[in-house]
């Protein structure tokens, strides 16, 4: 009987020191990872700006001519006017989105129309490099729509009001904040914060850094006359 038992306890023992090395090798890819994520993506401290990133002239950015017209809508900006964060570019630049907003355009008189030149398009990576030190497309971030926003409308405003943006800070406050919904439209789809974290902390594929942008805006505010309410920070 001893010697049938030997063989069978040996193989159990080879197991469980596979099985420690296994979980030992997942253990440390685990904190690797997780140390890697905090230093490529963790947001930025605010003092960190005042030596490493070099400051922009949002006033003096682009100039209003990176803006291409719509049915030849030239005046920029008119009292009413609409801008798409995107150019069309290939099939789209002729294609069924493009011809209904011509068709608007040409309906509706007292609006104005323009895309973002893709020249401008690439400055926007430039700018978030100059105010963040990170690089867009190394850092594999994607930039918001609420970026895009901020920087037109800091061009074109002289007093700026933003209402329902929460601060950076938002969702690391004690006790956790109220779950509240990412999108309004979906009041049963991921929260808010969880969101924010994920695409904070994000590595494989490209994310919004909402909490790093956030820091950048909470400076502007001080250089271009911008408020934020409901919340107010």
């Amino acid at each position: 009987m001893s010697s049938s038992v030997f063989p069978q306890q040996w193989q159990q023992g080879q197991r469980m020191v596979i099985y420690g090395v296994v979980f030992l090798i997942m253990t440390l890819l685990i904190l690797y990872s997780s140390n890697s994520s905090a230093d490529l993506y963790s947001p930025f401290k605010v003092n960190e700006f005042r030596h490493a990133v070099k400051h922009t002239n949002l006033k003096k950015w682009a100039g209003k001519e990176g803006y291409a017209p719509v049915y030849g809508n030239k005046v920029l900006p008119k009292l009413l006017q609409i801008i798409f964060l995107t150019h069309p570019i290939g099939r789209d630049a002729k294609g069924t989105l493009y011809r209904l907003i011509q068709r608007v355009s040409m309906t509706y008189s007292n609006l104005s129309f323009f895309f973002i030149s893709p020249g401008k398009m690439q400055r926007f990576d430039t700018l978030f490099q100059k105010e963040t030190g990170r690089d867009r497309k190394k850092s594999q971030s994607w930039l918001s729509t609420g970026w895009f926003t901020m920087v037109i409308a800091i061009e074109m405003c002289d007093n700026i009001k933003v209402y329902g943006m929460v601060p950076p800070n938002h969702c690391g406050k004690r006790p956790q904040p109220k779950r509240m919904p990412y999108h309004y439209y979906k009041p049963r789809g991921p929260d808010e914060c969880v969101t924010y974290l994920q695409n904070e902390r994000g590595r494989r594929g490209s994310h919004h850094r909402f909490i790093t942008e956030k820091q950048v805006f909470a400076r502007w505010a001080k250089q271009y006359n911008i408020s934020y309410s409901h919340p107010t920070w």
